[in-house]
């Protein structure tokens, strides 16, 4: 009976080392469908602390060109959002909108700022970091955008900044749906909104390959 016991327990055993691994609900897949430029936000939600240190922790796991890691990251809360709000706005391409419609505006913020002489490889590296904070973000259940355009003077003052910032990367927990849109190289790039959806067209595979 002790013999049938044990070898019940290790047929147990072998079955459990034998299954397959769960998959995961976050692929990279996955969340670069859900990594959309959101430009307008659930206002009832708090981007906190712990959750924006998580996101800016992704800055020491990153890439960088000769390690040189010449990027330094200015975070926002609530608490100091009015700063950046002032003059804010979103969607250059629809500006009839004057997004973000009032009350939807987000609340969290990452300024972007050089430690270096920017040069063509700093900017390479702010590509990927802004990206890759996005992903955490996106994994976290958050969203966000990417900015360029702003008043890099303004900011510079409010918070007392080394240098004009490069980027602005607002965050918050998205309230607006967005779907991608398949179009050939030829046709208009341009996002556009229907019926409050934000349709984002994007180019083929096969006509991004060179041959």
């Amino acid at each position: 009976m002790a013999d049938n016991y044990l070898d019940k327990k290790m047929e147990e055993y072998r079955a459990k080392g034998e299954r397959k691994t769960p998959r995961t609900t976050q692929n990279l897949t996955r969340l670069l469908l859900k990594n959309r430029s959101v430009r307008g936000y659930d206002p009832s939600f708090v981007v906190r602390e712990d959750q924006m240190r998580s996101i800016l922790e992704v800055a020491t796991r990153v890439p960088s060109a000769m390690n040189r890691q010449g990027l330094r990251f200015r975070p926002v809360l609530a608490d100091e959002a009015d700063k950046v709000l002032e003059g804010f706005h979103l969607g250059g391409a629809l500006p009839e909108l004057k997004l973000p419609f009032a009350g939807t505006e987000p609340h969290a913020f990452i300024i972007v700022c050089a430690a270096c002489e920017p040069d063509h490889y700093l900017y390479i590296d702010l590509g990927i970091v802004a990206q890759s904070m996005l992903l955490r973000a996106t994994e976290m259940g958050l969203n966000g955008i990417m900015m360029g355009a702003f008043d890099k003077q303004r900011l510079q003052r409010e918070f007392n900044l080394p240098s004009l910032p490069l980027m602005l990367i607002a965050l918050g927990k998205g309230a607006e749906k967005i779907v991608l849109t398949p179009i050939s190289a030829e046709e208009s790039h341009a996002y556009y909104r229907r019926d409050g959806v934000h349709y984002v067209p994007k180019v083929r595979l096969e006509e991004l390959i060179l041959k």
